[in-house]
């Protein structure tokens, strides 16, 4: 019987994880703590250059699904900022790159995403505790 041959990386975060995800095309990284990981390029309001975090995300239908929760910090994470700034951004799923236009849910979709999400990573729900802002879901589309 064959072995699974992914690459478990419970070590990698920020950075470091970026470039194993990049220099493996997803071989290191792309499995993370029991979830799966993209990269999110950014533009960023202020400077204009490019920012690169890797997120926990979920496919739904022919969309990607990420959280911009910061731990339940106060304020939302920067790369959700540039997004708010500058809806285009690109994603590395394993080896494809792939140019995405990002919206906020909200109401239903939000409701229904979220759920998912907390599915995905039930520390979600903990840290919307910790803070009193609404944690954004997002929703990435692939553009034409």
């Amino acid at each position: 019987m064959a072995e699974e041959t992914h690459s478990f990386s419970p070590d990698l975060f920020g950075q470091a994880h970026v470039r194993a995800y990049r220099e493996t095309n997803g071989e290191r990284g792309y499995h993370w703590r029991g979830t799966t990981i993209l990269l999110l390029t950014t533009i960023g309001r202020s400077s204009g250059a490019e920012r690169t975090t890797p997120l926990i995300f979920r496919a739904d239908g022919e969309h990607w699904v990420v959280v911009a929760s910061k731990g339940g910090a106060p304020d939302h994470p920067g790369w959700y900022k540039n997004l708010k700034a500058n809806p285009d951004a690109t994603i590395q799923v394993k080896h494809d790159v792939i140019a995405v236009r990002a919206h906020a849910a909200s109401g239903d979709e939000r409701a229904r995403l979220w759920e998912l999400m907390c599915e995905v990573w039930p520390a979600y729900r903990d840290y919307q505790l910790k803070t009193e802002r609404e944690i954004p879901v997002v929703v990435l589309e692939r553009r034409s």
